[in-house]
């Protein structure tokens, strides 16, 4: 292999539409080689959008030519398989693909290194479909039978295209368990990147608590605002927007306030207000929890993926948080309960100091040493 700034380098990514978690990770990755190209099913970001990509053109697929593609593009996840082998990468050196769908499928020859972060494998074809299909209605039908075909040649292709990655990243060893579980190979442990500096500590909290996320079924925010349904006497602030907003807000008492979509400074400032912040979603990793506690705030959380790594429960020696076993309001309130107990062993600074694990620094380190060792291995 040539040395590493002469190198062409390729990185796939699944699709271009918003600025995300797996977006943030092609955004360092981008800062480590800035000269690579980029390649993508579908790229749909505005000109303001554009930043964190460089403003740089991205190569795509026919898909994103197909009718309402802009906003259904997941629509036409059967024909993703075969889009993402259609994009030609054969004149590059190394190709970096950044996964959670269909990125990892790419084409590469024998000569070229290509080096897989996955963000997880294909949640809703493997141990995720049967959520998929009930939080769809696809559980019976004639479209139930469609979709779980459609799904079983998913899982058929993204077997087979994982022979074609040399080398797999996980995000968490959560995912690293997944990617054994699916593919039977061993993945390198690399913790995303959170942007820490713009979070700043607060020990001074106020009487609330708080949730922040996409108000979709599998981040479980219903759980949290029946929890807290339950106690009145416990004020819950939920942030962010989505297709189950109207649903949750109709199982909220006065003690719960909605805000909607807020502007990142002004969730920073709620989460280094928060006296915790309440997390129930069963995630790859999950970057909310670590800015939380990047701005001192202890954590409450469903003891269940990458989050299990990125907060220490009350076992630990350092504790930044509490785990509840069970996506039932009944054991999120237990969890309330327990911190309020037990939270003058949670301290603030703790909390930062357990965040500062998984700086953006931290990440360019890894992934840069990473990528050598690869280059020089092969």
């Amino acid at each position: 292999m040539s040395k590493l700034e002469n190198l062409r380098i390729a990185i796939a990514h699944e699709w271009f539409v918003n600025y995300a978690g797996s977006e943030r990770v092609v955004e360092q990755i981008l800062n480590i080689f800035p000269h690579a190209d980029l390649f993508a099913v579908v790229d749909f970001l505005d000109d303001s959008q554009r930043g964190f990509i460089q403003h740089k053109k991205v190569k795509t697929t026919f898909i994103q030519n197909l009718p309402f593609a802009k906003t259904k593009f997941r629509q036409y996840l059967p024909l993703m398989p075969i889009a993402i082998e259609q994009l030609d990468l054969s004149a590059y050196d190394l190709v970096i693909s950044s996964s959670h769908a269909v990125a990892k499928g790419v084409l590469t020859s024998p000569h070229q290194l290509h080096i897989s972060y996955v963000h997880s494998p294909i949640r809703y074809a493997w141990d995720l479909q049967h959520q998929y299909l009930r939080e769809s209605n696809l559980e019976r039908g004639v479209k139930s039978w469609i979709a779980r075909w459609i799904l079983h040649q998913i899982r058929i292709w993204d077997t087979r295209t994982a022979n074609g990655v040399d080398l797999f990243i996980a995000n968490s060893e959560f995912i690293a368990r997944r990617i054994q579980k699916v593919y039977r190979r061993e993945a390198k442990v690399i913790y995303p990147p959170v942007d820490l500096q713009n979070y700043a500590l607060c020990k001074q909290k106020e009487d609330f608590y708080l949730t922040a996320s996409r108000l979709v079924p599998y981040k479980r925010v219903d759980l949290i605002v029946e929890a807290f349904s339950q106690m009145r006497d416990r004020k819950l602030i939920v942030i962010g927007d989505g297709e189950q907003m109207a649903k949750i807000k109709a199982k909220a008492s006065e003690n719960i306030k909605f805000l909607g979509y807020r502007k990142p400074e002004e969730l920073r400032e709620y989460m280094q207000n928060a006296k915790a912040f309440v997390f129930a979603a069963e995630e790859d990793f999950g970057i909310t929890p670590v800015e939380a506690q990047a701005c001192g705030t202890p954590v409450i959380a469903y003891g269940r993926g990458g989050v299990c790594e990125s907060v220490i429960g009350l076992d630990g020696d350092r504790p930044t948080g509490v785990f509840f076993a069970e996506q039932t309001p009944e054991s999120i309130c237990a969890a309330v309960i327990e911190f309020e107990r037990s939270q003058h062993r949670i301290s603030a600074d703790n909390c930062r100091e357990n965040a500062m694990r998984f700086s953006t620094e931290r990440f360019q380190v890894e992934f840069l040493d990473f990528v050598k060792q690869s280059l020089n291995n092969n």
